[in-house]
């Protein structure tokens, strides 16, 4: 489970000497949701036993059927992502077990006045940029801790960069090696060698909280995907893509939200709805952004389904609401809600202090799907967005969700519970 970094575009110091070189430009889909979820639906990719009776798959995510070849696929990409949740479960268990304190100001080796300054001015750099792009998002992060609300603008300012690296003013010159160089540079400062400020502030981040590099490496695959592929045949693989780019954001940052103590969900399972919510807001960022992408030579919809519906890429560019593209869409959006309502249930794992933000992003994000659907599912011509009535209407609603017990706390204590 996590939160939704509610993007905007725009550009935000991009990272310096990567040495980049002539490339050619590429679109991506905006990301960066924290998420969350128990995907035992239907349309889960990642499904577990919300009663923590296990942790098997539930390849079930495509809306067509899929060759045996296909599901062999799906198995190995969602396996892929499975074990990157174990590995980061099992760190936080561990951290749990030795009972080690996430909430240390600043470590022993670094109690230096000048170090401590520097931190803090990284710190509050990270800061300006989230209250800048992610508003909403921001206020909900003040209800943190100190030290949990530092680290989480820490993340949302590395994942901006690494997405404006691709998606950016300069992204017409990105390439893969520069890419490798970046890579390499979140190498260095898991390490302890931060290249500047705001690495500084993650390095510092990741050695006080029991965060994996796989999830931020994962990210950057993402951005090398966007570099090379503009069709996805199946949802098993927009799946994955949707994991790389949005998916990965939960599993930074669930260590520094926090699992509520009287949570009776397993460690696993918090992860494995961390994923959802990112896949719930990456497809509602695809289903708002098909005209816009389509102008770029860009269909992240699933080629099966669309071919299933009767519809081609030549339709997807011609750009005209027909029944069969309602029809198709209708399906879309109904895949989508169902990851948020299975992300809606996970958000309660989370400590108190953390679920705010969470629920109030869940909510205005999920509210996008809706405008589609009062636009009559033009999406190639107009773009769904939530008012500023309606979110401010979202935030005491988020609020009031925010202040409810552990799901899973509530199915251990009911009557009906055998």
């Amino acid at each position: 489970m996590a939160v939704v970094f509610l993007r905007t575009f725009s550009h935000v110091e991009l990272p310096t000497g990567l040495g980049v070189s002539e490339g050619r430009p590429c679109r991506r889909k905006q990301r960066w949701r924290l998420c969350s979820l128990y995907a035992d639906s239907k349309y889960a990719c990642a499904g577990f036993d919300p009663e923590g009776n296990g942790n098997n798959l539930a390849i079930r995510s495509s809306l067509v059927a899929s060759t045996a070849a296909e599901a062999a696929a799906a198995v190995s990409s969602e396996q892929r992502v499975y074990d990157v949740v174990l590995k980061q479960a099992a760190l936080v268990k561990e951290q749990m077990r030795v009972g080690s304190a996430v909430s240390v100001e600043v470590k022993p080796d670094l109690a230096v006045p000048e170090t401590v300054y520097l931190l803090r001015e990284a710190y509050d750099r990270c800061r300006e940029v989230c209250a800048e792009y992610a508003k909403t998002f921001y206020l909900g992060t003040l209800l943190m801790t100190p030290e949990r609300r530092r680290a989480i603008w820490a993340i949302y300012v590395w994942c901006r960069r690494t997405d404006e690296l691709v998606d950016g003013p300069n992204a017409s010159h990105i390439t893969p090696s520069a890419l490798d160089r970046w890579e390499s540079r979140l190498e260095d400062l898991f390490a302890g060698r931060p290249y500047d400020m705001f690495d500084a502030a993650l390095s510092d981040t990741v050695s006080k909280f029991p965060v994996d590099i796989q999830p931020f490496k994962d990210m950057i695959e993402g951005m090398r995907l966007d570099l090379k592929k503009s069709r996805y045949k199946n949802f098993d693989e927009l799946y994955l893509y949707c994991y790389y780019v949005a998916g990965t954001v939960g599993l930074m940052s669930v260590p520094v939200m926090g699992i509520a103590p009287e949570s009776e969900a397993t460690t696993e399972s918090v992860y494995n709805a961390a994923l959802a919510l990112g896949i719930a807001n990456q497809l509602t960022n695809i289903l708002r952004d098909v005209g816009e992408d389509a102008r770029r030579g860009r269909i992240y919809l699933p080629q099966d389904e669309l071919a299933q519906a009767g519809l081609s890429d030549e339709d997807v560019f011609k750009g005209k609401v027909t029944d069969k593209w309602r029809n198709f869409m209708k399906k879309q959006i109904k895949r989508a809600r169902m990851f948020f309502q299975e992300a809606e249930k996970g958000v309660t794992e989370l400590s108190q202090a953390s679920r705010w933000p969470v629920f109030a992003s869940l909510l205005l994000y999920s509210q996008i799907l809706d405008e589609i659907e009062k636009n009559d599912y033009d999406n190639f011509t107009k773009r769904a967005y939530v008012s500023k009535v309606k979110k401010l209407a979202a935030l005491p609603i988020a609020y009031g969700k925010s202040l409810v017990r552990p799901l899973s706390q509530q199915r251990q204590s009911s009557p009906l519970k055998s």
